[in-house]
């Protein structure tokens, strides 16, 4: 295993360190437990929106923290939940009055992470609110969750969530409108080479030379179909044509388009799958309105790529065009 790591067990760790002091203008990162948050905290009476999950994914959460978008990002160990007191740390510290909402990844440490710490953050008169992501079309059930998993559409509802909590809406209208976002936006992903985990030192499974693993997951789970590899317009194809089987989209339906890297994948080629992905919307009638590609939900090095389609009417266009400033994402 060959990996810029000094201590692959204080991976996690020495990466926040450096996420710490790169961005300092935008965030703070805490240790003891580990969370980050926006430098100088959520502004006075806004909803405090706060994600998180097993590291390994980056730049999701922690690349998400800053205005517009999250209040803090809660990393657990690689693709590993953070554990309740983590996610409790950065409820206490996000809180500015208005209540907190939690954007929790349907798998299953997630979920109980998440609710206990909400459990005890009530306890102690913090109003919180969670929302459930599961816009992963590739299965119902799998090792790591109970129904389907929370993959790249989480940005996307992190996004509005953060704008509307900006714009001053309730816990409740936050809330509400992240739902939305979970209604209309699926994914479906495909991997050309599987990933390692720092502290086990293999791949996470196997996969030939002249193999392609459909629908896989963001933690190197296995996916629904191993093929044959194939050129970018037939896997895309597979990835587009899973995700509009799975959403009614009519004819003049208005959404977002991403095309998300695993980790390992050129820009170039994320590029080649976006133009196939946008021309098979185009074909069905479907207006593209909004755009993003680039690596923002990863694997570690994986090599595959995830197509996210979002429904977006124009209270959600809205939000997601609302300005955000962010280590990974600004406009």
């Amino acid at each position: 295993m060959k990996k810029l790591l000094d201590d692959p067990a204080q991976a996690v760790t020495d990466s926040l360190r450096g996420f710490g002091l790169a961005h300092a203008d935008q965030i703070s990162v805490h240790t003891e437990p580990n969370f980050v948050t926006r430098a100088g905290g959520t502004p006075a009476g806004q909803v405090a929106v706060i994600s998180g999950g097993g590291s390994g994914h980056e730049p999701l959460h922690a690349g998400f923290v800053g205005a517009g978008m999250l209040d803090a990002a809660v990393p657990g160990e690689v693709f590993t939940s953070p554990t309740p007191d983590q996610v409790l740390a950065a409820v206490q510290a996000a809180d500015a009055g208005a209540g907190v909402l939690l954007i929790v990844k349907n798998y299953t440490g997630d979920v109980l992470n998440f609710e206990t710490a909400a459990e005890l953050a009530e306890a102690e008169g913090i109003e919180v609110a969670s929302v459930l992501v599961n816009d992963d079309v590739a299965v119902e059930d799998s090792l790591y969750t109970a129904g389907r998993r929370g993959v790249a559409g989480t940005l996307v509802v992190e996004k509005v969530a953060g704008a509307a909590a900006a714009r001053g809406a309730s816990l409740a209208e936050v809330a509400a409108l992240a739902e939305r976002v979970v209604a209309g936006v699926r994914s479906m992903g495909v991997a050309l080479t599987a990933c390692t985990v720092p502290h086990v030192g293999r791949p996470s499974f196997d996969l030939a030379d002249d193999e392609v693993e459909i629908g896989i997951g963001i933690h190197g789970e296995p996916g629904r179909q191993r093929v044959q590899a194939a050129g970018a317009s037939d896997i895309t194809r597979r990835l587009v044509d899973s995700v509009l089987d799975d959403i009614d989209l009519a004819a003049g339906s208005r959404v977002l388009l991403f095309v998300n890297g695993m980790g390992g994948t050129p820009a170039s080629e994320l590029y080649v799958v976006y133009g196939v992905a946008r021309q098979m919307l185009a074909d069905q009638g479907v207006e593209v309105v909004r755009s993003l590609v680039g690596s923002y939900v990863t694997s570690l090095e994986m090599q595959g790529v995830s197509v996210t389609v979002a429904v977006l009417d124009d209270e959600l266009l809205e939000l997601w065009d609302a300005p955000v400033r962010t280590p990974a994402l600004t406009w």
